[in-house]
């Protein structure tokens, strides 16, 4: 089995944390993701994923439980658009398209920085109707390889809280211009939870990454009035979240009453 080495920056780093702990969620039972090529790709990537401090089987299930969130959002979609664009942005090291295994119908887009897609070129094979395309999400000039033929639905799962707020905003804005109509779903920390991730974040690798805290969907709604929120809903009470353990299950009942808190992370959906 061939190797592959990986050279290391924020992005690559991000996408290594998220794809172990959705191995680390496989290896568990019960499962909430059950996704097996994670496993896969991790046994052939040369890394010691065991510096990954930040990563256990502890946090695992969190991270998996948030992208089955946005899974489900995304088959919803494709069932109710047999014909449909998917645009999955930031992608890492993600296997969304291999778990929702859309029809031939569907055209799927992978985005992320140059370095992230060469190594997904490595690890995982050619599927019909998907595409990657090398390309910060920052940059607009990936809209343009986009067809505008279907309805589109465009998935940005950890990507927002890392953008400033002006690139946020611009990002929203383009998709918007870009589509013209279409859904498009995203998760946001608010300013608790970009704090205290941000504090993880520097005792693993010394800097702080965090930079655009949300607060509440009226943060949201503020940026184009041509967003309409179908859900805005808390990570912890969301339905994926039911897979947890009990004890952070028990915790959630606890905070309900307590926004700051309970919104820590926030999943949203909205059409345009």
């Amino acid at each position: 089995m061939t190797q592959v080495k990986v050279t290391l920056d924020r992005a690559m780093e991000t996408s290594l944390i998220t794809l172990y702990g959705k191995a680390i969620d496989a290896r568990m039972t019960p499962s909430i993701l059950h996704d097996r090529m994670a496993v896969e790709a991790l046994s052939r990537i040369d890394y010691d994923f065991t510096r990954l401090k930040a990563m256990n089987e502890r946090v695992a299930p969190n991270a998996a439980a948030r992208s089955k969130h946005f899974d489900d959002w995304t088959r919803e979609f494709i069932s109710a658009h047999e014909s449909a664009t998917v645009v999955h942005l930031a992608c890492g090291l993600d296997t969304r398209a291999w778990r929702i295994d859309p029809g031939p119908s569907v055209a799927w887009f992978d985005v992320d920085f140059p370095d992230v897609i060469a190594v997904r070129r490595k690890l995982f094979p050619d599927r019909a109707g998907y595409t990657m395309i090398a390309s910060s999400v920052a940059d607009p000039g990936w809209f343009e390889q986009i067809p505008l033929d279907r309805p589109v639905f465009v998935v940005a799962e950890g990507l927002t809280m890392y953008l400033t707020p002006a690139e946020g905003h611009a990002l929203l804005r383009g998709v918007v211009d870009r589509f013209g109509h279409g859904t498009l779903a995203f998760d946001t920390h608010n300013r608790l939870g970009v704090w205290l991730v941000n504090i993880m974040l520097k005792r693993h690798f010394g800097q702080a990454m965090l930079r655009w805290p949300v607060d509440s969907r009226a943060d949201i709604d503020r940026i184009d009035s041509r967003l309409h929120c179908m859900d805005a809903v808390s990570a912890l009470l969301a339905p994926s979240a039911a897979g947890l353990q009990r004890s952070t299950r028990i915790l959630t009942k606890v905070i309900r009453p307590f926004p700051a808190i309970r919104d820590l992370g926030l999943y949203f959906r909205y059409t345009f």
